[in-house]
């Protein structure tokens, strides 16, 4: 009965969310200041999801000493990135199936955030691979 409960409020506060969204778009559209263009800087970026795939599992836990060299020119790589500003969250994700990092990136577009990470040293190595989604941040700090 919980779960139950639990998924019909979970529902609610979705369709709430998608509503809210949708009421804040057609205030957006009809307010006078919606004729006149945004910043460059706001309407330039877009938003993408960005998953870092380790080569096993257990790599978290069993790292050779080349490996971890590897993972700290990476550490180092992001850390200068994130001065940039446009590494919004970057962080490892402590999957029991498997460790894997993340990272919400907004640039000028899906090639600018691809080259960010063709730039990290352990993709170049051919140690990790990607995964880069665009996204839509709704709401953020």
């Amino acid at each position: 009965m919980f779960r139950t409960q639990a998924r019909s409020i979970l529902g609610l506060l979705l369709v709430a969310a998608t509503m809210v969204a949708a009421v804040a778009q057609d205030a957006r559209a009809q307010s006078p200041a919606a004729s006149t263009p945004a910043p460059a800087t706001a309407s330039a970026t877009v938003q993408f999801f960005g998953r870092l795939i380790a080569p096993r599992a257990t790599f978290a836990q069993d790292m050779t000493p080349a490996e971890m060299a590897l993972m700290q020119q990476h550490a180092a790589y992001w850390a200068d990135q994130f001065k940039t500003g446009k590494v919004l969250l970057l962080g490892r994700v402590m999957d029991p199936k498997g460790a894997y990092g993340i990272w919400i990136l907004q640039t000028a577009s899906e090639a600018e955030a691809r080259a960010m990470i063709e730039g990290d040293p352990t993709i170049k190595a051919g140690l990790n691979h990607y995964e880069l989604t665009p996204m839509h941040v709704f709401l953020h700090r």
